[in-house]
């Protein structure tokens, strides 16, 4: 048996109690500070989050599999210390706003010297102005880290010298993260929120150095944005997402992955349509009516030849009788009863829908099929319009497993704590062993102390000393050497070189007591 375990059982229950109590505290600080460090670090990504952005926050970082936390109701955003760039990159590739401009505005006139000039005013108030406007057209949805830059007009005698007010934008992101009509909206809100300046002096440019603004007609869907690949892509991305979420969510990430190219139709038309009523509709009715009655005798005799040539037949005269004569009629103007429907057809309806879907080998059978008819459905797969959805199941590549090295320097600090613990530990159980052997030892009792069974004075002791003799029932009592006292043989000398002033002092005493 290990000579530690005997010392253990040898020492009183108290002090095994308190090794006992120290060891598992320290193993439990030990397994605490591990955990901790091993636990995953969030890192804060976002402080000033867009809550309307929370949606496509979360659905990008899931689709990435990327640990992230959500603090502060929703406007802040931590993600794993270990993922942070993996994270900026997926968001960024999604067209995801992360917080609002951080430039400088009209707080830049809380900290403005006593003794600043008009100058250096104006520039301050220029800063203060192109931050402010930053700030707003970061609200804008799809819209990074836009950056303003103001050309303030100088103030003139003649006002056909005076040069207008310009502006220049710079957009942090790509033109197809952007609505349609963003563009036009930030340009009348620069232009509105500087003194003189229009729109057509105000230039607008995406992170690729594209022109947005002005461009093509002026509409709200101009250049780049307005374009067949912009809006293309932006349906495209938004589906995407949508889609890889819902994956995420359901086989877990890295487990499928759904990719989709759509046509779509960017034309903006305007339809007409006529249609004409089955029976006629009447516009106008007019009706006439003629009326003759009375009596009356002619001469003549029948209509035709006789009656014509008197040499053919003899007339005679005939007597007249009563006539009556009636004659109706009336005319009706119909019309066609139609109707004129006007109708703008806007862009971005879809012609065409391909949709990639890849699941890990994994995955078993029922639970393929099952994910590929909820895409389907999700995607809004139409076969009668042509749409395709191609499905497979193939073996994804597996996370390369780093090789072991050194300590990260994460876990140097808990390691340190650790090791101070366990030091500590050992030196308490190792002090605590010595203490316990010294209270066992036995200490030496002076022969001289236990010889003296009763109080005697100094000087007898002496005497006895030197008058008994030396014998087994006499034995010789030594007492310890007695070290000089420097105060006595100060004293002492005192007293032999002033008698008087020792007695005086020592008379003062007595008076006082």
């Amino acid at each position: 048996m290990p000579p530690f375990v005997d010392t253990f059982r040898a020492l009183p229950a108290r002090s095994k109690g308190i090794i006992a109590v120290s060891a598992v505290a320290i193993l439990a600080i030990a397994f605490l500070m591990l955990r901790i460090a091993g636990a995953p670090s969030y890192t804060m990504l976002s402080s000033g989050l867009d809550p309307a952005q929370t949606s496509k926050v979360t659905a990008a970082l899931d689709a990435q599999g990327i640990a992230y936390e959500l603090r502060n109701n929703g406007t802040a955003l931590a993600v794993d210390a270990s993922q942070v760039a993996q994270a900026r990159v997926a968001l960024a590739g999604q067209g995801v706003t992360l917080s609002a401009g951080s430039g400088q505005g009209f707080e830049l006139f809380d900290k403005q010297k006593l003794g600043a000039s008009d100058f250096q005013q104006q520039v301050t108030y220029q800063r203060a102005l192109e931050g402010e406007i930053a700030r707003t057209i970061s609200g804008v949805e799809g819209v990074s880290s836009p950056s303003v830059q103001l050309v303030m007009p100088q103030d003139d005698l003649f006002a056909d010298q005076t040069t207008p007010a310009t502006a220049a934008v710079m957009l942090g992101n790509s033109a197809d993260t952007l609505q349609p009509g963003a563009v036009q909206g930030i340009a009348q809100l620069v232009a509105s929120s500087v003194k003189g300046l229009k729109t057509e002096n105000v230039t607008i440019t995406d992170a690729s150095g594209s022109l947005l603004w002005p461009a093509g007609d002026g509409s709200g869907a101009a250049g780049v944005a307005a374009g067949k690949q912009a809006l293309e892509a932006r349906f495209d991305r938004q589906l995407e997402t949508n889609l890889n979420a819902l994956l995420a969510r359901t086989l877990g990430p890295g487990k499928a992955q759904v990719s989709v190219t759509a046509d779509l139709n960017a034309d903006k038309t305007t339809r007409e349509k006529l249609t004409y009523a089955k029976k006629g509709v009447p516009l106008k009715t007019q009706k006439e009516t003629e009326k003759l009655s009375g009596a009356g005798s002619t001469t003549g005799g029948t209509a035709g030849a006789g009656a014509n040539i008197p040499t053919y037949s003899q007339n005679t005269a005939t007597g007249g009788s009563n006539s009556k004569y009636q004659r109706t009629s009336g005319t009706t103007d119909f019309g066609v009863d139609k109707q004129v429907d006007h109708t703008e057809v806007a862009p971005g309806a879809v012609k065409k829908l391909n949709v990639a879907l890849l699941v890990d080998k994994s995955v078993s059978a029922a639970d393929f099929a099952a994910v590929q008819k909820a895409v389907t459905s999700a995607a809004g797969i139409n076969t009668a319009r042509g749409d395709v959805l191609q499905a497979a199941q193939v073996p994804f590549a597996k996370v390369a497993t780093p090789k072991a090295g050194p300590v990260p320097v994460s876990l140097l600090g808990p390691l340190k704590w650790v090791g101070i613990g366990v030091a500590s530990l050992i030196f308490l159980f190792f002090m605590t062993r010595a203490l316990r052997k010294r209270e066992g030892e036995a200490l030496a009792t002076p022969a001289w102390l236990t010889d003296i069974e009763e109080p005697v004075s100094l000087a007898e002791l002496e005497q006895r000393t030197q008058v008994l003799p030396t014998t087994p029932a006499n034995p010789t009592i030594t007492l310890p050497p007695r070290s000089p006292d420097t105060n006595l043989q100060a004293l002492d000398q005192l007293m032999e070189r002033e008698p008087e002033r020792v007695a005086a002092q020592v008379k003062q005493w007595m008076a006082d007591d």
